[in-house]
């Protein structure tokens, strides 16, 4: 019964951050109908960006003040976010998708090699925040008490952009303008502004996740392609553009990968795929997608 505790938290741990970085590409989607495939390096920015402010300060302030500093990676992004989305992706709306998965490639590169002028090629870490919580004792298992705060936080996004996107009148334009954007404009909505604020919040749900792993694991460079693999089959799975479909996805493929990794770990990647490769041929729009 222990063990099985520590692997439901393990597969929601792994849940809980993969529902950030999808959820945010899935939001991006939903609205502009782009396929950002830099995404996963706002979540590597992210992690950064809150690496680096909190190795900057762990001199001068004490730990229990640095844990605000994390929110600083989200932040971060979503204000890259805010930059890139008129500068860089605007022009290209109206032309086709090939255009602009190759603007957004293209991107990912350029980022990708910005991190590592500006940080250089090896690891940063902020493991001062994971240890100071401790951890809690679950039968014979040590778990650390960061993760619990990693699956909070991963909950409460979820619940805050439920209630954001249906329970606001923000979220009303924003899906009045993801279902008819032609109508919407002609309504008097500022479709532009809509889109700039689209791509800045899913900016930030990537930059987040970047932000709350980063104790745990370190910001490493390759970790934005990584992250966004595995978005890519949360979304498959879930449906690209769909919320809930982020946030089933990410469930889905946590508890696959943590059954997998504890009995099949040689084939654990090739089941995630397999599962994906499953829905598209059953479901080519996923279980929450629209054809």
């Amino acid at each position: 019964m222990d063990n099985l505790i520590v692997h439901v938290l393990t597969a929601l741990l792994y849940a809980s951050v993969l529902f950030l970085i999808a959820g945010g590409l899935s939001l991006i989607y939903g609205v502009m109908r782009i396929v950002n495939l830099a995404h996963g390096m706002l979540y590597a920015f992210g992690a950064y960006v809150s690496a680096w402010a909190v190795g900057a300060m762990v001199v001068r302030w004490p730990i229990v003040a640095l844990y605000a500093l994390l929110p600083v990676g989200a932040l971060a992004a979503a204000g890259l976010g805010a930059i890139l989305e008129p500068t860089l992706l605007r022009p290209f709306y109206k032309r086709a998708e090939e255009y602009q998965l190759l603007v957004t490639f293209g991107l990912l590169l350029i980022l990708g090699d910005l991190m590592r002028l500006l940080w250089g090629p090896y690891p940063l870490s902020a493991s001062q925040l994971y240890e100071a919580l401790g951890s809690l004792t679950i039968g014979d298992t040590i778990y650390p008490n960061y993760n619990l705060v990693v699956i909070a936080v991963g909950l409460l996004a979820a619940v805050g952009m439920w209630a954001f996107v249906y329970k606001t009148q923000f979220g009303v334009v924003l899906r009045a303008t993801s279902q008819n954007m032609r109508m919407a404009q002609a309504l008097g909505i500022n479709v532009n502004r809509v889109y700039v604020q689209a791509f800045t919040l899913g900016c930030f749900m990537a930059g987040l996740g970047g932000a709350i792993i980063v104790p745990s694991q370190g910001a490493v460079l390759d970790m934005g392609v990584d992250a966004l693999i595995m978005a890519f089959v949360v979304v498959v799975i879930g449906g690209l553009g769909s919320l809930e479909g982020a946030l089933v996805g990410a469930l889905l493929v946590g508890v696959v990968r943590e059954v997998g990794i504890t009995f099949f770990p040689e084939v654990e990647l090739a089941v995630l795929y397999l599962m994906a490769a499953v829905v598209l041929l059953i479901r080519p729009a996923g279980v929450f997608g629209r054809p």
